[in-house]
């Protein structure tokens, strides 16, 4: 019984292209090596005295540069392929990574950052383009899931080497380490992976997409505000929710730390196999997404029961559920809508709608629980999860009038 369990999942993880899985490594690489994010706001307070103010309008550089990087490195993928742009963009950061150890003034900071991001979110949506070259059309959404699954097992290692590295060479050992393996791991790529200089026309959906401005595409820009708002309410996560375990139900750092390695084991464990099994059953991706949409929005109903600690978990587990259906297939559905030609515009929107959750999911929620509570916060966001389904309905309907 266990071994065909295990041969079924193992079965999930077939049938890839010798590219995806490289680039799946070198994601992994680049992603454990990031570990300059988790700590950078304290970085920013402890080390070099900055102000909370001064810390928030750092971050926004930050915000602001990865949105206009996502931008153009999805116009360059168009134009010059997206092999360039994730070469140079990943090594220019990685260089460009060694001297932010002698930057430590206010706006010479905020310029800093604001500027190697919009070189380093360039990577962002030629990734994306490049899984749509390398993968195999009946895979597709398996090999973005497989990226997915590098990226959270990255980020799950790298707050831990982070942390041994800030004891023993100090914040600035943080920046050597993080340019390091952003070099190697597009050196690994540049030696290992040829580029392929057209994508085929199976990156679509077996019709024909008219060949328009993605600034027409009204179905798309609605996908768009559901990829936003679902990223938004699932980003309370990192940003408000550990501050809520803590105040209302005095949760310890590790504790806080417990639940989010369950919302990183879950994924580790079942998204794929999930993904593989609508995949076969070949059941709409948008119906998919406003599943996500819902279960989220059904994460922050169950805060209002705020009487008992293990709601916590519950809430987990409705956030972790909907992230697997959500984000895996509102990157195929969006890597699918696009036209030949114009994957990196789109791939680049998709990635922007996300930089914006990024910034509005901590300040939306900061002012809502300082002037409101946290009900009230989980109140909106739920809310929020709610006309994100609502509005998936609504692409489902547009998409199938076209078809």
């Amino acid at each position: 019984m266990l071994k065909t369990a295990f041969l079924r999942y193992i079965n999930n993880f077939r049938g890839f292209t010798r590219e995806v899985w490289i680039l799946a490594i070198i994601t992994f690489i680049n992603r454990a090596g990031t570990m300059v994010l988790p700590f950078l706001s304290k970085y920013l307070k402890e080390d070099l005295a900055f102000s909370y103010r001064e810390v928030g309008w750092i971050m926004v550089c930050f915000g602001a540069g990865s949105m206009l990087g996502s931008w153009i490195g999805g116009k360059l993928a168009d134009k010059i392929g997206f092999y360039k742009v994730m070469i140079f963009s990943l090594m220019s950061t990685g260089f460009l990574l060694f001297i932010f150890p002698y930057i430590t003034e206010f706006y010479t900071l905020c310029i800093a950052w604001f500027f190697v991001m919009i070189i380093a979110d360039m990577f962002r949506p030629a990734m994306f383009v490049s899984l749509g070259a390398y993968a195999k059309p009946e895979n597709r959404t398996r090999a973005l899931t497989l990226v997915r699954l590098a990226v959270n097992l990255g980020f799950a290692a790298g707050p831990a080497l982070g942390g041994l590295i800030i004891m023993n060479m100090g914040y600035s050992g943080l920046f050597w380490v993080d340019g390091a393996t952003c070099i190697l791991a597009i050196s690994i790529f540049w030696i290992l992976v040829k580029e392929k200089k057209k994508t085929t026309a199976d990156a679509h959906d077996a019709f024909e997409m008219p060949k328009r401005s993605v600034y027409q595409d009204k179905p798309f820009w609605v996908f768009l505000f559901v990829s936003f708002v679902t990223a938004m309410i699932f980003f309370q996560l990192f940003t408000t929710l550990p501050l809520y375990h803590k105040e209302m139900y005095g949760l310890t750092e590790f504790q806080t730390g417990l639940l989010m390695t369950l919302n990183g084991f879950l994924i580790f464990l079942l998204e794929m196999p999930i993904v593989g099994f609508f995949e076969r059953k070949q059941i709409n991706r948008l119906k998919i997404v406003l599943f996500g949409s819902f279960c989220m929005a059904l994460g922050f109903f169950s805060l209002l029961i705020n009487v008992w600690a293990g709601i916590l978990v519950i809430n987990i587990l409705f956030l972790t559920f909907g992230e697997m259906f959500a984000f895996p297939f509102s990157n195929s559905f969006a890597l699918s809508r696009a036209p030949r030609g114009q994957e990196g515009r789109y791939m680049a929107l998709y990635t922007m709608s996300f930089s914006l959750a990024h910034i509005m999911s901590s300040k939306m929620g900061m002012e809502l629980i300082a002037v409101f509570g946290y009900q009230m916060n989980w109140l909106v966001m739920a809310c929020f999860g709610l006309l994100a389904a609502g509005c998936a309905l609504w692409v489902m309907k547009m998409v199938r009038e076209e078809t």
